[in-house]
């Protein structure tokens, strides 16, 4: 995967555990976790939104592109 989640990255700078950016965000502890660990194909942005505005930080503190050497072409 090219994108890499750094939500856990986040959330320990902030000192926030799951539960609580769960619900303040308003999402179930389940997704939040799966977005946490990388196990998620989509993010709404409405829920990056969300995150973001809890967590006051950028889309780009919590998502990072990595490319893929194995579809580098040359």
């Amino acid at each position: 995967m090219s994108i890499i989640l750094r939500l856990d990255r986040v959330m320990a700078d902030r000192k926030m555990s799951l539960n609580e950016l769960a619900a303040r965000v308003g999402i179930s502890n389940v997704n939040l976790s799966n977005l946490k660990t990388g196990k998620v194909k989509a993010v709404r942005f409405s829920t990056l939104d969300k995150i973001c505005d809890v967590l006051d930080c950028q889309p780009g503190d919590i998502l990072e592109y990595q490319r893929d050497e194995s579809n580098e072409s040359g």
